[in-house]
């Protein structure tokens, strides 16, 4: 098995961690007044979504690396109870609330998304880095007030909220970052 020193975690990696397979939420490198640097982390377990808080680890600490594969796949729908996803080949794969929460405010059907898998199991979903959505609510601009650091909160059509500029109406498209939530541009249809 491949290994990683825990020096080298960065959100999203995997690895092998008390009797199950942890996926890196958060990370924070701490280097105390007095003594070793430490690794602090949030993990999540991808299969039962069980969370650990302030799990620390020295930087030289070797972790076991979890295979995890990825396949690129379509949002297909909601059936009240699953996210039912599928490939190419027309393989469905249906997920829980939980598997997808964090993807569901970038992703509307028939959007591409990256499945993660352990083990020949789906356990997560990660939408493309940027999306481009639909503001469906905005507080009207102020004219003249056009300054590009003043920001409002708008909701897009998935149900999120994201920050954007004063300048950005209801109904334009604009491009988000997924990775960071954060608005990037607006988009000409």
């Amino acid at each position: 098995m491949a290994q990683m020193l825990a020096g080298d975690i960065r959100k999203g990696a995997t690895f092998e961690y008390k009797s199950g397979v942890y996926t890196v939420t958060e990370f924070q490198h701490v280097k105390p007044g007095k003594g070793a640097e430490l690794v602090r982390t949030t993990l999540k377990n991808v299969v039962t979504g069980q969370v650990l808080s302030n799990e620390t680890f020295n930087p030289t600490t070797k972790l076991e690396t979890a295979q995890v594969e990825t396949k690129k796949m379509t949002y297909s729908y909601f059936d009240g109870e699953f996210y039912v996803f599928m490939d190419e080949e027309w393989n469905q794969e249906n997920l829980t609330h939980d598997q997808v929460e964090d993807a569901l405010q970038y992703i509307k059907e028939n959007d591409t998304v990256t499945v993660k898998f352990l083990y020949g199991k789906a356990f997560s979903v990660e939408p493309e880095n940027f999306v481009v959505l639909k503001v469906v609510e905005a507080e009207p601009g102020v004219k003249g007030n056009t300054a590009t650091n003043v920001m409002k909160a708008a909701k897009v059509e998935t149900g999120a909220t994201i920050q954007v500029p004063m300048f950005v109406e209801e109904g334009e498209l604009i491009r988000i970052d997924t990775r960071t939530g954060e608005y990037m541009e607006r988009v000409k249809a």
